[in-house]
């Protein structure tokens, strides 16, 4: 059975605001098993990125606290590793610089033979050998995105912490990052923490889905168990039930039981009322 990797206990942040004292979040109660790949999804100001830099350790708690592998979270730690929406990468580094920096962080001792296969380990994890001399600059934002992901892998974090790494890519390349992150997470066991706004993606990668409130003192308010076999073919589930299922689950939570759209109200107007004439319109 698959050990305790992350447990937020009564999770809470507070920010002091001219107007007073601003709730952000309250009461974030969630445990995640190692290996899992936990998705967080709800409207723009749930808090979702608040979690999420909470447990890297970018943000401290001002209620309750986050435990990763039996240690308290008291700020950023080698073991949690963050990948960006913007991937961050050093833009005079060549991409084998850029993962290689990330591996000299945590190969204190190794042979520069040993380093390097390192670094072309993780390339080839992310099929980025053969643009590992090419500069940011050179390489689409699919590749950069995904020595982004190679990076912070090469840290051989516990907690790989993502906030919409694929936001801000077109949906054929999103697709393809989208499987190599199952391939890798499949291979390396990575517990992973991902921040999305995308219904399909969530249900299509995560062991579970947790859907967050509305903001201000936003929580979670439901939490969605994703039992979908591994691997996962995305063209074989578009037709399965239980995906369909899972779907509709998330959609009712975000745009029924968590809509921020005002319901339209319609009424008949009053007898007195009277219909205005297209000059007067």
């Amino acid at each position: 059975m698959s050990k305790l990797m992350l447990d937020l206990a009564q999770l809470g942040m507070r920010f002091p605001t001219p107007k007073g004292e601003f709730v952000a979040l309250r009461d974030v109660n969630l445990k995640i098993k190692q290996g899992e790949f936990v998705s967080l999804i709800g409207h723009s100001g749930c808090g979702k990125s608040t979690v999420l830099n909470l447990v890297a350790g970018l943000l401290d708690a001002t209620d309750g606290g986050v435990i990763v592998d039996g240690r308290e979270v008291d700020g950023p730690g080698p073991e949690r590793a963050v990948v960006f929406q913007n991937h961050s990468l050093l833009p005079w580094l060549t991409v084998y610089q850029n993962v290689e920096l990330a591996v000299k962080q945590v190969a204190k001792g190794k042979s520069k033979a040993e380093v390097k296969e390192l670094v072309e380990h993780y390339l080839e994890l992310i099929q980025m050998q053969h643009a590992s001399d090419k500069k940011p600059d050179e390489i689409s934002g699919g590749m950069k995105q995904r020595v982004g992901i190679a990076r912070a892998l090469a840290l051989q974090p516990k907690v790989l912490l993502m906030d919409e790494p694929f936001g801000a890519l077109d949906a054929l390349t999103r697709a393809h990052l989208q499987d190599s992150l199952m391939r890798i997470q499949a291979e390396l066991n990575n517990t992973v923490i991902m921040i999305t706004h995308d219904v399909d993606e969530a249900v299509l990668l995560s062991d579970k889905i947790v859907m967050m409130t509305n903001g201000p003192a936003a929580t979670i308010g439901e939490v969605l168990d994703i039992e979908l076999d591994r691997p996962r073919n995305r063209v074989v589930l578009a037709e399965d039930a239980m995906y369909q299922k899972y779907r509709q689950s998330v959609l009712k939570f975000l745009y029924e039981k968590q809509s921020k759209v005002e319901p339209l109200v319609t009424k008949e107007p009053a007898k007195s009322e009277t219909k205005p004439t297209a000059k007067s319109a």
